[in-house]
């Protein structure tokens, strides 16, 4: 069993990751709605893996990786986002990123991504 904090600054998109991971082995025991709040939630959780957005207020989604990563170098982070353009996605990547998951999201590629990300 994994837990899994998650990390978008809308609430639907929220709702709708913790929906998918109910049907799995894996428990949400966060939400955060920006990076800031990512970085502290974090720092208290410890949780198994982490769904980052990039777009949000207050800190976006690649600093906030970096930061949790600078403090807890084996963090598992998947960023999750509409934009896929390769820019982006290669940023994600160079932060820290282990995989990264295009808006609106398909619960099977969710479920791949975490599994294939913990193991």
């Amino acid at each position: 069993m994994a837990t899994v904090l998650i990390v978008d600054d809308a609430k639907f998109m929220r709702m709708t990751l913790a929906n998918m991971l109910k049907n799995t082995d894996h428990v949400v025991v966060g939400e955060a709605e920006n990076g800031r709040e990512a970085v502290e939630l974090f720092d208290q959780l410890h949780p198994d893996i982490v769904t980052m957005d990039i777009t949000m207020p207050e800190m976006n989604g690649l600093d906030a990786t970096k930061q949790i990563l600078k403090r807890h170098p084996k963090a598992k982070i998947i960023v999750c986002s509409a934009m896929s353009v390769q820019k982006t996605v290669m940023e994600a990547i160079e932060a820290g990123a282990k995989d990264f998951i295009v808006k609106p999201f398909d619960e099977s590629r969710v479920v791949e991504a975490i599994s294939r990300v913990l193991s």
